[in-house]
């Protein structure tokens, strides 16, 4: 047998080890040595991606902190600061440290062989987690759940369209032309085999890329409207991951689609006629040994699960501000669209707002049916741990379960109105005291501009409608 002369090299007393970052940064760039450039990006409020791109040189600087300004969290949807929220010029427009959010540093999808990404987390001028920032915000709710001896248990589902880049004849958005058949896609079945054979290429590209960066996420099924898929991320206990993946996959389904010509969106509502886009997120409630908390010893609901789903549904239409982030987001909210208009809950039902989906008791959770795609999936997950929370931090009475079709029957409304929506966070809403007073405030001053803006628009029906008629 031959002896193995394998030699472990030690670093030397004047050779400092290497920290956590340096190691992620050695072995991403030993794996591709090509790499040119690296993209580092901070989410908004929105999940919009902001950041720089920088030369591959400055790769070892960024352990020691990039900087942007704290204005990143009072952007609205266009990229311009609101003043109101007081955090711009009325400070000086002060730039905050960033760093890197560690296991991000991957190929883009943008070019993979030479461009890389990485994910960064602002602090304050302390040194800490800046309280703006949705993944802070996520991450202080987080801690209060894990302090009670609870793991939450998470896994987000993304729905998005694929669109032409050009216009039909009249102006408005089209389904694209298949790569395969080179026919533009009208019509489309929910689970259809067909549609996914279609969109095969560019769905085998984003799967792909997606196995480049590590993102647990499953192949693609095609729902009911022409151009609309669905990808299904795996669950896991590190609810910052998750979202951070859910984001990092948002963008690569993006820049895949901008290299077959196509558009990919997550806006809620793109096409009147078809179903919008939403973000389902899964739960469920693990103690210390990993057993879950949601099925008590004889398979029923357990206590935990009665005071989730209470806490939930009572903090839902306060939290729809956030769970609908922008006017086109509230039309998703239609009869016939499947999409939950009450607080309710059911098993197995997927006209109510919490779904307990079929299955084992070790497969047991809720189902959160009600954000857009073009939610914050920080605020969305942050929002639904607020909600835990407030069911076990109060008495709340738990409705009855919704037994056959939801959307025809009375319950808690939404409110189905941006500006109802942002109304409930002028008040004393429980969920500044699990989001933060300042961050829910921030976020309402935001969204209360844009809705402003939104509504100087004159829009071409107004001028079909009342232009020759008023």
């Amino acid at each position: 047998m031959q002896a193995n002369t394998t030699v472990t090299t030690l670093p030397s007393a004047d050779e400092p080890a290497l920290t956590p970052f340096e190691q992620e940064a050695a072995a991403y760039l030993a794996r591709y040595p090509q790499t040119q450039y690296v993209d580092v990006l901070l989410t908004d409020l929105n999940g919009i991606f902001r950041g720089k791109r920088l030369p591959i040189s400055a790769l070892d600087k960024l352990e020691a902190g990039c900087f942007f300004p704290a204005s990143v969290f009072a952007m609205d949807f266009r990229g311009n600061v609101v003043e109101e929220t007081g955090i711009g010029q009325d400070i000086g427009e002060p730039d905050l440290p960033c760093y890197p959010i560690a296991g991000t540093l991957v190929p883009s999808a943008s070019d993979a062989e030479t461009v890389a990404q990485l994910l960064l987390t602002m602090v304050d001028e302390h040194e800490q987690p800046f309280g703006l920032e949705p993944r802070n915000v996520l991450n202080r709710v987080w801690k209060q759940v894990k302090a009670r001896g609870l793991t939450p248990v998470i896994a987000l589902e993304l729905e998005f369209y694929l669109v032409d880049r050009d216009r039909d004849e009249q102006g408005r958005l089209q389904p694209p032309c298949s790569p395969l058949t080179q026919k533009r896609d009208t019509y489309s079945q929910v689970y259809s085999v067909d549609n996914l054979n279609n969109f095969a290429e560019i769905l085998a590209d984003i799967d792909n890329i997606a196995a480049l960066q590590g993102l647990p996420a499953d192949g693609a099924v095609a729902e009911a409207a022409p151009g609309q898929f669905e990808i299904n991320m795996h669950h896991g206990s590190d609810v910052l991951a998750a979202c951070d993946q859910a984001l990092a996959l948002k963008r690569l389904i993006k820049l895949v689609a901008e290299q077959y010509e196509m558009d990919a969106t997550f806006m809620a509502k793109p096409y009147e006629e078809h179903p919008g886009s939403g973000l389902h997120v899964h739960i469920s409630v693990t103690d210390e040994q990993g057993d879950n908390l949601f099925a008590d010893e004889q398979g029923e609901d357990s206590p935990l699960l009665q005071q989730a789903l209470a806490g939930m549904l009572d903090l839902m239409p306060d939290s729809m501000a956030l769970l609908a982030p922008n006017m086109n987001a509230f039309r998703r909210f239609q009869p016939g669209m499947y999409v939950p208009v009450q607080a309710s809950w059911g098993h197995n039902n997927r006209t109510v707002a919490l779904r307990i989906p079929a299955g084992d008791d070790e497969a047991r959770r809720i189902e959160y049916r009600v954000p857009g795609a073009d939610a914050n999936p920080y605020l969305v997950v942050a929002t639904m741990l607020a909600g835990l929370l407030h069911g076990l931090d109060n008495t709340l009475p738990l409705p009855e379960p919704v037994v056959g079709n939801g959307l025809e029957q009375e319950g808690l409304p939404l409110p189905t109105r941006q500006s109802s929506a942002l109304a409930r966070l002028e008040g004393d809403t429980p969920l500044k005291r699990y989001l933060g007073e300042e961050f829910v405030e921030v976020y309402r001053i935001c969204k209360q501009d844009e809705l402003l803006e939104f509504e100087k628009r004159i829009t071409d029906i107004e001028l079909e409608w009342m232009l020759k008629n008023a």
